[in-house]
């Protein structure tokens, strides 16, 4: 059970101006979402094997080594580079 003086010290921890008269909905709706979030830690689901709602798997390929652009060429448009990497001036 959430008190209000509970809920009136988060609010104040985290900096939350939340009016006198609103308190006590503040802690009602509070005390609502603990139970809902409790009713689901408890819940007994089995195994039911559930993956996604939508049914929609996720499609797994084979890592394919493939030529890539040749780093001399790629540093040509760098200036050249140095020591076969880009060279990123400083600021400031």
């Amino acid at each position: 059970m959430v008190t209000r003086e509970e809920i009136a010290n988060i609010t104040l921890l985290s900096k939350l101006y939340v009016p006198e008269d609103e308190l006590d909905a503040l802690t009602a709706d509070m005390q609502k979402m603990i139970g809902f979030a409790d009713m689901i830690s408890v819940a007994n689901v089995g195994d039911t094997g559930f993956d996604s709602v939508s049914g929609l798997q996720n499609v797994f390929r084979e890592d394919e080594v493939v030529q890539s652009s040749d780093r001399a060429e790629i540093l040509k448009n760098a200036g050249g580079g140095e020591d076969g990497c880009f060279v990123v001036r400083r600021r400031g």
